[in-house]
């Protein structure tokens, strides 16, 4: 209560304030309820300034009369310390002795003398508390006999009266003084936790991140314009507000905003240096889950009070909840989106089980999904054993292949592991045509696997630098995944259907896979032709060899057919031992030359030997009736001839060929 001393307005001074057992009233319950405060044997230590300000007051209000000599008046603290300011001095008088006997008796001291000045009175008046009558302090008054009027006693103790009523009158404004400043700190302080309040329920209605660091940096500006603030993310936040920025760790050392990131706490630095005393604080923004920044303040030191760092501590805090609250927000609906894309990727690539639309559909929904500017998807060919683009909008690279051990695709197969650049320019490892063709610095790429195994690569690129986010990389390894079980769902069944379409034990087509292929052959083209062939008494050679070699028989006839005719026509086996040959745009003399090769190797390379005879038939867009069932019967029907006209012979419909 007493450590706050302060000066008196000129109105207190300018009056007299009676002492409480003047101004009391009969009735205690009237008594003005501030006289009832008092001092303690416990403050008298500490009542050395209010002694000297009282001692102040009292000469300011008393009036001595000019016309005779002044007393030398003195005010002694109960340690025997004189505390009053008396302008005469009083050499040849020991007034410490009777100030302690006063204090000791607790009574009124007198002693008369004579110095080398005359004769003088020392009266020692004690000065006791309002309520429990505790002697504070001695008030000593010095005259020599000439001025024997002023020295009654009455006088003295008049003058002590008068010092006591100011001395309380001090007191009573220091008790004011603090009391006012204690209304005012609890006022301020209601304030702050009213705007605390505010802010915190702000903060906390907002779903949204940037909002709530908005909020934030809106909220400091409010209560300490002053104050220069920065935010310093460790996150992957990207953000339009200037004043939020990277925490670079590495780069920036063992500065606060590091030191605070670390140790997840606040840190304080007061700098001297500048004109001003700067006060420097690192403030980490955490949750419960871990920290994702920390605040950097400068603020001049005194403007701000210890309530004041207590109340953006607090705000920071809740800050941090709230940033936490909006980031798994966000978090939860960016999975629920992902999982929606997910579902709907998969249904829409599982539509299909052609491969070109799965290439094509996954080009253009990558595109989409990412705001790419160009695609690449390639697929291993591994006859050729390199990376041959199946699909993508860049038309310089469409249809190229590539080694295994090239570029960014040769890269993923190698390491078969995703990758993702920032900054193409910056990356010296391996080159890329499609990262060159396209002027693109940010890439995102990822492994297709098919079966478990590397057989394709997804490339996504834009020009623009730190284009694509760690959840975009994310989410295209994620869709990769689906994307490479779509296309071996598409490749399982190309290969069932391709299955399903041979002969197990010759390798060639079965016979409605070839009438289907007529039949479109016939609606898309002009002309064709068809080879029926036929190994010659085939009965006896497996009533002779058995039906083991018989078969072994059919499968080398198989085998020089296949190799005896062009890659697009397409063999088959009719039944049995019969076998055909659909040689698209080309007719029946052409398809005689084909023929007659077939029939020469049959009877050179089987073992045991066997002799083949075939019949020709051929179909024009001219003729009157075009179709897959007449072709078969022309050419059956001379193949018919060619078993009755002797065997070993081909026969093109109408006319005989024999070798």
């Amino acid at each position: 209560m007493l450590e706050h001393l302060r000066s008196i307005p000129a109105s207190l001074i300018s009056r007299s304030s009676g002492d409480s057992a003047s101004s009391v009233a009969p009735h205690e319950e009237h008594v003005f309820w501030m006289q009832k405060m008092d001092i303690t044997p416990f403050d008298f230590s500490y009542l050395g300034s209010l002694l000297q300000q009282a001692y102040t007051d009292w000469q300011t209000q008393r009036q001595p009369n000019t016309g005779r000599s002044p007393m030398i008046y003195n005010v002694w603290n109960t340690e025997g310390i004189c505390m009053g300011h008396g302008n005469e001095q009083t050499p040849g008088l020991d007034v410490y002795s009777v100030v302690l006997q006063c204090i000791e008796s607790g009574q009124a001291q007198s002693l008369r003398g004579s110095t080398e000045h005359g004769e003088y009175l020392l009266l020692a008046e004690p000065l006791f508390s309002r309520t429990n009558q505790d002697m504070f302090a001695v008030f000593t008054a010095i005259t020599y006999e000439q001025n024997r009027y002023e020295t009654s006693e009455a006088v003295v103790r008049s003058e002590a009266m008068h010092f006591r009523t100011c001395f309380y009158r001090r007191f009573e404004y220091i008790f004011m003084t603090d009391l006012l400043r204690a209304h005012e700190q609890t006022a301020r302080e209601e304030h702050r936790r009213s705007i605390l309040f505010q802010i915190v329920q702000r903060m906390h209605d907002k779903m949204d991140v940037d909002a709530i660091l908005d909020e934030v940096f809106d909220s400091i500006d409010y209560l300490y314009p002053t104050t220069c603030m920065k935010l310093y993310m460790s996150q992957d936040q990207s953000s339009f507000n200037p004043r939020i920025k990277p925490l670079l760790v590495h780069e920036r050392g063992e500065d606060i905003c590091v030191r605070s990131f670390m140790e997840g706490k606040l840190i304080i630095v007061r700098s001297d240096e500048r004109e001003q005393r700067i006060l420097e604080v690192g403030l980490p923004l955490k949750g419960k889950q871990g920290i994702y920044g920390v605040f950097h303040i400068e603020m001049n030191q005194e403007l701000l009070e210890d309530s004041d760092l207590k109340l953006i501590t607090m705000m920071a805090d809740t800050a941090g909840t709230a940033f936490e609250n909006a980031k798994l927000h966000e978090q939860s609906n960016m999975l629920i989106q992902e999982l929606r894309l997910i579902n709907d990727l998969t249904q829409r690539l599982n539509k299909s089980l052609q491969l070109m639309e799965i290439y094509q559909f996954s080009e253009q929904e990558l595109k989409d999904i990412f705001q790419a500017e160009t695609c690449c998807i390639l697929q291993l060919n591994e006859s050729t054993n390199q990376f041959e683009v199946m699909s993508s909008n860049v038309h310089e690279i469409c249809r190229k292949s590539f080694p295994v051990d090239y570029g960014i695709v040769g890269l993923l197969y190698e390491k078969e592991e995703p990758l993702i650049l920032s900054d193409y320019a910056k990356y010296d490892k391996v080159s890329s045509v499609f990262m060159d063709l396209t002027g693109s610095m940010s890439l995102m790429a990822s492994p297709l696997r098919v079966n478990g195994e590397v057989k394709g690569a997804i490339l996504l690129g834009h020009t623009k630098k730190q284009y694509f986010s760690y959840d975009n990389y994310r989410l295209l390894q994620m869709l990769s995944i689906h994307i490479g079980l779509a296309l071996s769902n598409a490749t399982l069944h190309a290969e069932v259907r391709r299955l399903a379409n041979l002969d197990m034990l010759t390798g060639l087509y079965v016979r409605h896979y070839l009438d289907s292929v007529i039949h479109e052959r016939q609606t898309n083209e002009f002309c064709g032709s068809l080879v029926v062939v036929d190994i010659d008494q085939f009965k006896q050679v497996n009533d002779t060899f058995g039906h083991q070699t018989g078969d072994q028989v059919l499968k080398q006839v198989s085998d020089i057919v296949t190799s005896s005719v062009r890659s697009d026509d397409i063999s088959a086996r009719w039944g049995g031992e019969e076998l055909a040959i659909y040689m698209p745009q080309i007719g029946s003399r052409q398809a005689l030359e084909y023929a007659e090769i077939i029939r020469r190797r049959v009877a050179e390379e089987t073992r045991p030997p066997v002799t083949v005879s075939s019949g020709i038939a051929e179909w024009n867009w001219m003729d009157e009736k075009v179709s897959v069932e007449s072709l078969f019967y022309r050419a059956d029907m001379a193949l018919y001839s060619a078993k009755h006209g002797g065997r070993n012979r081909i026969v093109v419909e109408e006319q005989e060929v024999t070798r």
